[in-house]
């Protein structure tokens, strides 16, 4: 994902739930414990949902969601700009979170939205429904940033990709990041484990994906399947494992950028759909 702005907006909250890229990579391919989002589940209740209920075009829930605006290529050197206009954020009145990447004249435009300081994710399951789009250059995420950011900036708040797919394949992928020595684990002073799952490869449909978020570690998976777990004795010599605290939610449609690379011709318009989010204790 991409890294944040100097200027983060202002919100508040009840519950829970970050990104950025780069640095030493320890890949995590097999899934640690391999149990289902519905295993999972058995154990636990729910206690929080956003269903996006609410008038075609309306903005999102603005107690519990804020739009992060602006350009400048937002740390990874990305070709949009993010606005709170209902051509690039709105409700569909279907029950349905809109969020589309377009052009605008000689701009592309898309939007990015949080939960900072309004809705915290300490730990439990998260999930997420979402259909995502595909193309060259489209690069939609769903994941979070510690609660500490504005306090203490990044990478030292860490970051939880929850997912994030890249262009035409679908592929889902995850990732942890957090602070370290700059003399040990990279120049930037931090660290990245990653995992991918092909399960959504291809694929246009809705997919629902979701994270598990207990004392030292994380589970992430796509649908009924775990794909991956990171463990706090993987980080890196001279890392720091900073998940254990609170984290905000972001949602957002990047385009072009390091990852991605440039946006093709016919990419665009691009919308990421969220149907719903549900909070388990």
């Amino acid at each position: 994902m991409s890294l944040p702005q100097p200027r983060m907006a202002l919100l508040v909250a009840t519950c829970v739930v970050a990104f950025t890229a780069m640095g030493i990579h320890a890949a995590v391919s097999e899934p640690a414990v391999k149990s289902s989002g519905l295993e999972l589940l058995g154990q636990m209740t729910l206690v929080n949902s956003e269903d996006f209920a609410g008038p075609a075009g309306a903005p999102p829930n603005p107690k519990l969601w804020h739009a992060e605006t602006g350009g400048g290529g937002w740390g990874n050197h990305e070709s949009q700009v993010y606005t709170n206009s209902p051509d690039n954020l709105r409700l569909d009145g279907n029950g349905h979170l809109v969020i589309e990447a377009r052009r605008a004249g000689d701009l592309i435009t898309s939007a990015r939205i949080s939960t900072v300081r309004r809705f915290d994710f300490d730990d439990g399951m998260i999930q997420a429904r979402i259909k995502m789009p595909r193309g060259t250059g489209i690069h939609p995420a769903f994941w979070m940033l510690g609660s500490s950011l504005p306090e203490v900036g990044y990478p030292a708040a860490g970051e939880i990709d929850i997912v994030e797919t890249v262009g035409k394949d679908g592929i889902s992928h995850a990732a942890v990041h957090g602070p370290g020595d700059p003399s040990q684990v990279g120049p930037q002073g931090k660290w990245k484990l990653s995992a991918d799952s092909a399960a959504t490869a291809g694929s246009d449909d809705f997919h629902t994906y979701w994270l598990r978020k207990g004392p030292g570690y994380l589970t992430v998976g796509v649908d009924d399947q775990a794909y991956a777990t990171f463990h706090r004795d993987q980080v890196p010599t001279g890392g720091t494992w900073v998940q254990d605290q609170p984290f905000f939610l972001l949602l957002n449609v990047a385009v072009g950028g390091d990852w991605p690379g440039p946006v093709a011709k016919g990419a665009l318009p691009a919308e990421m759909l969220v149907d719903w989010i549900r909070i388990y204790k």
